[in-house]
């Protein structure tokens, strides 16, 4: 490994920590399992436990969606704006 390879540091930019909450949002959601443990509010008969859940796995794929566009985009930039 070169000299300058060794010595660079990561860089913490606010887009990737964006990205860091979009993708640990789902998992502190689902481990809370407190906050989401009832019967009610139900949604056309379902009870809150399940349609939380089955909200989350939306939500998830929509946040994991931004990540990656906002990745992607990141990356361009950092490689001087190249095409995709």
């Amino acid at each position: 490994m070169s000299e300058a390879a060794q010595g660079k540091q990561p860089v913490i930019t606010p887009v990737r920590v964006v990205i860091a909450v979009c993708l640990a949002a789902p998992f502190v959601a689902m481990l809370w399992v407190g906050s989401y443990a009832k019967v009610e509010p139900t949604f056309i008969g379902v009870p809150f436990f399940y349609w939380y859940q089955m909200l989350w796995v939306v939500i998830s794929t929509a946040l994991t969606m931004l990540a990656y566009t906002l990745w992607k985009r990141d990356q361009r930039a950092r490689k001087g704006g190249a095409a995709r």
